[in-house]
């Protein structure tokens, strides 16, 4: 099993850019939170961190320039347009479940938490796809498909 476990690692080691995000309920409607262009990265190391960003195409640019001086409604808009988290991961080969532990992320109820992933890996493809998730009165399952760069 241990052998499996680090050649699954090593399939996943690098990084992988955003090929799609979508999210679907049980009655089918999909909702695209970044929207349908949404760009991003995942990055995977051999030795078991992962980094991954996020984030809605487009996002308006601060009018002063400074982050630090952005309106409530242009840091509003680039904290709902980016989704950023990072920390050591696991892979559950029975449940084929990727599980990051987060130690730091743009969402501050994540940290200290676990993200739990169902994943696929194919040649240069990986699909993960989240346990439900609510969206507003609906829960959702969101699909992401990445491509190794």
């Amino acid at each position: 099993m241990e052998v499996e476990y680090q050649r699954l690692v090593g399939k996943l080691a690098g990084a992988w850019r955003l090929l799609s995000s979508e999210f679907t309920n049980s009655r089918g409607d999909v909702f695209y939170p970044l929207g349908e262009d949404a760009q991003g990265q995942v990055i995977f190391t051999q030795s078991g961190y992962m980094s991954g960003q996020l984030l809605r195409k487009g996002r308006p640019v601060f009018s002063s320039g400074n982050q630090a001086s952005g309106t409530p409604e242009e840091i509003k808009d680039a904290f709902e347009g980016f989704v950023s988290y990072y920390g050591p991961f696991e892979l559950d080969l029975g449940k084929h479940k990727l599980i990051t532990h987060v130690e730091g992320s743009l969402f501050p109820n994540w940290v200290g938490g676990d993200q739990e992933r169902f994943f696929e890996l194919h040649e240069d493809r990986l699909i993960l796809k989240t346990t439900p998730i609510a969206i507003g009165n609906d829960e959702f399952v969101g699909v992401l498909i990445w491509q190794r760069k």
